[in-house]
C-alpha cells in the first residue's frame, strides 16, 4: 500500500483521529528512514480473560501490523494497582501485585491469538514507573493542571455531582502518558473512554521534546445485554477462551440490532456486506437467527477452527431448537443428604455464589430435571442422575458418591 492507501486502510471503523495529517507526515518520515511506526496500546490486566470487547482494538492493531508496523503492547501492572473510573462513575478496586502478575500472564498467552508475535514489543509499566521516587512523581505532576483534569468527562460529572475523587485518580491518566514517553509512542490506540488520556499523552511527549503521538480510538462495544460496555465485572462479555460451544451459545443471545455493530468491528466483515445482510432483515428476507448463526460462527472459527464452530452450531440447535440435551455434561460428584438450592447450584458450578444463584431461580432461568424451581429457599435431595439446569447453557448431572 502507498501512504494514501494506508492511511484509509488504518483510519478505517476509527471514532477519533489526531490526525491525518500529522499520521501521513509520521509515515513520510518512516518510510523514508525504512522503518515502521510505533503503535502504542496499553491494558490493565484488571481481569485474566480478553473478550470480544477487546478484540475490537486487537484487530486494529493486527491491520497496523500487517501494514508493517510494530505494537508496543504496554501491560500496566503497575497502573492496575492505583485504580482508574475508565468512564465508570466510581473508582475501579485495585488489585493486588499477585493478581496483576496472574492476569498479565493469561494477557500474553491470549493476545496472540490476534497479533503478529514478531511484530509485537511486550512491556510493562512497572519497568520505568516502579523505580521513580517520591521527588519524580511530584515533578512529573507539574506538567498537568487540576483544570486539565476536571476536564476529563467522568472526572467532571462526579465533581459536579459532590462525588468523591481521589488524587491517585488524576495520577492515573498521568502515568500512561507518561508511557507515551517512555515507549516513544508514534501513534495510541484506544477505546473512546480513553480519549483524555491519550490526549494527554500526546500534550506529555510535547513538554518532554518528543514529537507529539497520533491519538485513535474506536468504540465500545456493548456486552450481551445490549445496554453497557462489555466487561467481564458485568457478567455481559464473551471470552476469547471461551469454549465453543458457550461462545456460540452466547453469541445467539446477542440483541438483533446489536448483532451488526459485532460484524463489523469483531469479525471485520466489509460495511458493504453488513449493509446488505441488514437490509435483507429488514425486508423480512432472511431471518435475523441465520444471521447470528453465521456470526457465531464466525467468531468460534476463528479461536477454534471451523470444525468447532459447526459443531456448536449444530448443538445450539439440537438442545434448544429440538429440547434435547447436550451431548456431554458436566458431572458433579454429591452426597445425598438434603441441601438448599442456593448451595447445590453453588457446589454444581452453575453459579458462583449464593447472591448469583438467587438472581437465576429468580429469573425462573433454574430448572431440576425439567421441572422450574422458584423458591430460593427449597431443600433439594441430590439423587443419581439428576440434571441441573442453569439458563439456556447451564447443565450439570449430579452423580452420588
Amino acid at each position: 500500500m502507498n501512504i494514501e492507501e494506508q492511511l484509509d486502510f488504518l483510519s478505517a471503523r476509527a471514532v477519533d483521529f489526531f490526525s491525518r495529517d500529522d499520521l501521513k507526515k509520521k509515515l513520510e518520515k518512516a518510510q523514508s528512514e525504512g522503518r515502521g511506526l510505533r503503535i502504542k496500546y496499553g491494558a490493565d490486566p484488571s481481569a485474566p480473560d480478553i473478550h470480544l470487547g477487546h478484540v475490537v482494538g486487537l484487530n486494529k492493531l493486527r491491520e497496523f501490523q500487517d501494514a508493517g508496523h510494530t505494537v508496543v503492547f504496554i501491560i500496566g501492572d503497575f497502573t492496575g494497582m492505583i485504580g482508574d473510573p475508565s468512564g465508570k462513575s466510581q473508582t475501579r478496586k485495585p488489585l493486588t501485585k499477585e493478581q496483576v502478575t496472574v492476569n498479565a500472564k493469561s494477557y500474553q498467552e491470549q493476545i496472540f491469538k490476534i497479533l503478529d508475535k514478531d511484530k509485537t514489543e511486550i512491556r510493562f509499566n512497572s519497568e520505568w514507573c516502579g523505580k521513580m521516587d517520591f521527588s519524580d512523581v511530584i515533578r512529573l505532576s507539574a506538567h498537568v493542571t487540576v483544570a486539565q483534569m476536571l476536564a476529563r468527562d467522568d472526572f467532571s460529572k462526579r465533581y459536579a455531582a459532590n462525588q468523591p475523587i481521589s488524587m491517585v485518580e488524576f495520577l492515573y491518566p498521568l502515568v500512561q502518558a507518561y508511557d507515551s514517553v517512555m515507549v516513544e509512542a508514534d501513534l495510541e490506540l484506544g477505546g473512546t473512554d480513553q480519549l483524555f488520556n491519550l490526549l494527554l499523552g500526546r500534550e506529555l511527549q510535547k513538554v518532554m521534546g518528543q514529537p507529539p503521538q497520533c491519538v485513535m480510538t474506536l468504540p465500545l462495544i456493548e456486552g450481551l445485554d445490549g445496554v453497557q460496555k462489555m466487561s467481564k465485572s458485568l457478567n455481559n462479555y464473551v471470552g476469547i477462551d471461551e469454549a465453543p460451544r458457550d461462545m456460540y451459545g452466547k453469541l445467539m443471545s446477542v440483541p438483533d440490532a446489536l448483532m451488526w455493530k459485532y460484524f463489523s468491528y469483531v469479525a471485520q466483515v466489509p460495511s458493504s456486506k453488513v449493509e446488505e445482510w441488514k437490509s435483507a432483515v429488514e425486508s423480512g428476507a432472511t431471518h435475523p437467527r441465520e444471521m447470528k448463526d453465521i456470526l457465531g460462527k464466525r467468531v468460534v472459527a476463528r479461536f477454534h477452527g471451523a470444525e468447532a464452530a459447526e459443531d456448536a452450531s449444530a448443538e445450539f440447535i439440537r438442545i434448544f431448537r429440538n429440547k434435547d440435551l447436550p451431548d456431554e455434561i458436566p458431572e458433579v460428584v454429591l452426597s445425598a443428604e438434603e441441601t438448599g438450592l442456593l448451595s447445590l447450584m453453588v457446589q454444581a458450578g452453575l453459579a458462583k455464589s449464593n447472591g448469583e444463584a438467587r438472581r437465576l431461580i429468580k429469573q425462573g432461568a433454574v430448572k431440576i430435571n425439567d421441572e422450574k424451581v422458584s423458591d430460593d429457599r427449597a431443600q433439594i435431595v441430590p439423587e443419581d442422575g439428576m440434571i441441573i439446569r442453569s439458563g439456556k447453557r447451564g447443565f450439570a448431572k449430579v452423580k452420588i458418591g
